[in-house]
């Protein structure tokens, strides 16, 4: 459990050093979501990481997070926010929101299955491309972006 935990860190904080060193508001975001390297974000990239996400905590690979998965799931993103983005607020608030199991538990049955995760990235995309230019980039990011 503790190596999938190291595991799980290491994959989301992939690129931090250059997130840091950008310092721009969501840099860190950009650099971990941003799957063809052109500093921006689009659904297509979101509803890939996602299913990424997805199945890097469905250990026992029957697609579905359970509690225990969802509760590992949040305990590592918690982590990444604090120690990579600044924690949960502002803009970042809304990536938070739309990784959470309330988010994602449609069907309220207390678990997520990978149809849910997955369908809900167009949502996910909205909530974040605050200027609505159908791309995410570091601008969503900025204070009133």
């Amino acid at each position: 459990m503790r190596i999938f935990f190291t595991l799980s860190a290491l994959i989301f904080s992939a690129g931090i050093a250059t997130a840091q060193g950008n310092g721009a508001p969501g840099a860190h975001f950009i650099e971990n979501w941003d799957m063809d390297g052109d500093g921006q974000v689009t659904v297509a990239e979101v509803t890939e990481k996602r299913g990424d996400i997805f199945y890097m905590f469905d250990q026992d690979e029957d697609g579905f997070l359970s509690a225990p998965e969802y509760d590992l799931f949040d305990e590592t993103r918690r982590a990444d926010m604090a120690e990579n983005a600044g924690g949960v607020k502002g803009p970042m608030q809304a990536v938070n929101t739309a990784m959470s199991r309330d988010f994602n538990d449609t069907d309220k049955d207390g678990r997520v299955s990978i149809a849910e995760f997955t369908n809900n990235s167009a949502q996910f995309f909205k909530m974040i491309d605050r200027n609505g230019d159908g791309l995410v980039d570091t601008a969503d990011f900025e204070p009133g972006g």
